[in-house]
């Protein structure tokens, strides 16, 4: 397996856990009972703990449709290069310590953090649409 499709398969990790962060976080606040039932009622606001890990979620998965596309497309086109290494592990890092960064609700440098995944994701594209 490529370097560009094991950074891919770490994502999906990380995108897995960024599902159950926010669950386990709100189940703690609202309990067992609330996470196995419909969920029918109104409930009060998650605690802003839950509420920064929903938001890094969406984030992530605002993003995560294109990664996996470009990092797919390079793939089975055959334009693998640096461009694509190193896109993929700017991507994959910056999103891991995005997470911790949204939770604790760090400003300006977890927004310097998304830029770099942006950085990364831009790279992976750039190397599928440069001419070969």
């Amino acid at each position: 397996m490529t370097t560009e499709l094991t950074y891919l398969a770490w994502t999906l990790v990380l995108a897995l856990v960024q599902v159950l962060l926010p669950a386990v976080v709100k189940t703690q606040q609202y309990g067992v009972r609330w996470n196995a039932g419909p969920r029918d009622a109104a409930m009060p606001e998650p605690n802003p703990l839950a509420g920064r890990l929903d938001r890094a979620q969406r984030n992530l998965f605002e993003t995560l449709p294109l990664f996996i596309g470009a990092v797919l497309i390079a793939h089975v086109a055959g334009r693998d290069c640096a461009w694509t290494v190193w896109g993929t592990a700017l991507y994959f890092w910056a999103r891991l310590v995005y997470v911790p960064l949204y939770a604790l609700g760090i400003p300006y440098v977890r927004s310097i953090v998304w830029g770099v995944s942006l950085v990364g994701l831009l790279a992976v594209i750039a190397a599928v649409l440069h001419p070969a």
